[in-house]
């Protein structure tokens, strides 16, 4: 496919997308159904991300697309419908989070120190896949705050004003997080699994 006619594609699907928005907005529940169908998949992955078991996924996901419909006069095409549609499941995800009293270790605020750890590394033979599992598996609050950090790409600011933490507070718990990560990812160093 010559690089001319993948963007002519691009843009068919930019246009039948924000058509298919346009149509949402003027309540077609066949079009509302449609870019439901389109993004569901997607969307539940990055749910499910959060909301550690399916039930809990789908409902936040349900409740996400709800609100996406009802504010759709705010989606104004400065960025695609995905991401857009991304950052208000990701937020319905740690809204729910927090309604159901995330567990939160007590931190002493006198012994927290700001860490700067922008410089860390897995062993080369480690898949996306293997890091994205690792961080699944962090307890919370280390394990919320390490994957809005890493894979949604929130800054320490908005994590603090999204959990109710401090920044040093959302500082700590990643770099705790990334220690963790690393210990479950070492036996590509070591070769044993242990």
């Amino acid at each position: 496919m010559s690089s001319l006619t993948r963007t002519a594609t691009k843009k068919t699907i930019i246009l039948s997308e924000l058509l298919l928005v346009e149509q949402c907005k003027q309540q077609n529940r066949k079009a509302q159904m449609a870019l439901y169908r389109q993004y569901c998949d997607g969307m539940f992955i990055v749910a499910h991300r959060y909301m550690k078991d399916e039930a809990a996924a789908e409902d936040a996901l349900q409740e996400a697309f709800i609100k996406a419909f009802r504010k759709l006069d705010q989606f104004k095409g400065d960025v695609t419908f995905g991401a857009w549609l991304k950052r208000i499941v990701v937020n319905t995800c740690l809204d729910a989070i927090k309604a159901n009293k995330m567990e939160k270790v007590e931190i002493n605020e006198q012994t927290l120190k700001i860490v700067d750890d922008d410089h860390w590394e897995v062993p080369d033979e480690t898949t996306v896949q293997e890091v994205v599992q690792a961080i699944k598996d962090l307890p919370d609050p280390n394990g919320i705050v390490t994957q809005l950090f890493l894979l949604e790409g929130y800054d320490h600011q908005e994590i603090a004003e999204v959990l109710g933490i401090t920044e040093s507070a959302s500082r700590t718990y990643l770099h705790r997080g990334k220690k963790q990560i690393r210990e479950q990812l070492k036996y590509h160093q070591d070769g044993t699994g242990y």
